[in-house]
């Protein structure tokens, strides 16, 4: 009994060793650039206008939303530097594509390994790369809607700001958190079906939490604590400050958010690990 313990705890251990995990992953980095690869050619196989659909619901949104808030509700950002309409529905795009990266991801990921069944039964496969490849694909749509945002501030404003160098490093905890709810969630669907369901009620729920549409400053106090709670908060506000307004994040702040989401994610790691040897006992 004391030796099967004690096999099972440096299982665990090395499973939540960063430099192993990272090790292991490297080692199918090619496998990754390959299923990412298809991820994004998949989404547009067969269309007439390819890459025009990974922006064109996100600016029909955006859309919608600015109409909404910034034209019936007159919602304003304290830190804009001007009331005009086009700065605000700036603002709202730097957290919409912020979240977006985070709901696309997350929203496939209850049903990601039960809907490759044959990877999980007759094939010997790194299923642990799946999560990677999805979010690969929302980090290239990411990426577009960047480069859609950057022309747009070169046109309205006439200039960029010297932090958006700081992007990368403001990009580093979502996508760790977006993986480490990914391997958490991709596992539980294989054994909870609903969870698919409850995802997608917590992720309408979150987006309304998430100050995409309206600034944190304009919350009451005692409902503010609460929004600052959602991860999603302090990342959609960096990307703004980067982004747009010109400032700096909280480096301190920042570097607990990443050490918490990296602890995040290797602990997501783990647990999908440890699970999927259960997978096709389920499937």
């Amino acid at each position: 009994m004391a030796t099967i313990l004690s096999a099972r705890r440096r299982r665990i251990g090395q499973l939540l060793n960063p430099l192993a995990a990272a090790r292991h992953l490297w080692r199918q980095r090619e496998l990754i650039a390959q299923f990412t690869r298809r991820e994004i050619e998949g989404r547009y196989r067969g269309s007439f206008l390819g890459l025009f659909w990974s922006l064109a619901q996100p600016l029909f949104m955006l859309a919608i939303y600015t109409i909404i808030f910034g034209v019936v509700f007159r919602s304003r950002w304290p830190q804009a530097r001007s009331e005009s309409l086009a700065e605000f529905a700036l603002t709202v795009f730097a957290g919409l594509i912020a979240y977006t990266l985070f709901s696309e991801s997350v929203g496939r990921a209850a049903g990601l390994i039960v809907g490759v069944p044959n990877y999980v039964k007759k094939v010997v496969f790194p299923l642990e790369i799946l999560p990677f490849s999805v979010v690969g694909a929302a980090l290239f749509h990411l990426l577009v809607s960047i480069v859609v945002l950057i022309a747009a501030q070169l046109v309205l404003v006439g200039s960029l700001p010297w932090t958006i160098i700081f992007l990368p490093l403001v990009l580093l905890p979502l996508l760790c958190f977006s993986l480490g709810m990914m391997w958490l969630i991709a596992s539980l669907g294989v054994f909870v079906r609903d969870i698919g369901q409850l995802v997608a009620i917590v992720l309408q729920g979150l987006f309304f939490f998430t100050p995409i549409f309206y600034s944190i400053d304009m919350i009451p106090e005692p409902l503010r604590s609460l929004i600052l709670i959602n991860p999603m908060a302090p990342i959609t506000e960096n990307f703004r400050r980067v982004l747009l307004w010109g400032t700096l994040p909280s480096f301190a702040g920042l570097g607990l958010w990443l050490l918490a989401t990296l602890g995040f994610m290797l602990l997501g790691y783990a647990w999908f690990m440890q699970t999927k040897k259960a997978f096709a006992d389920v499937l």
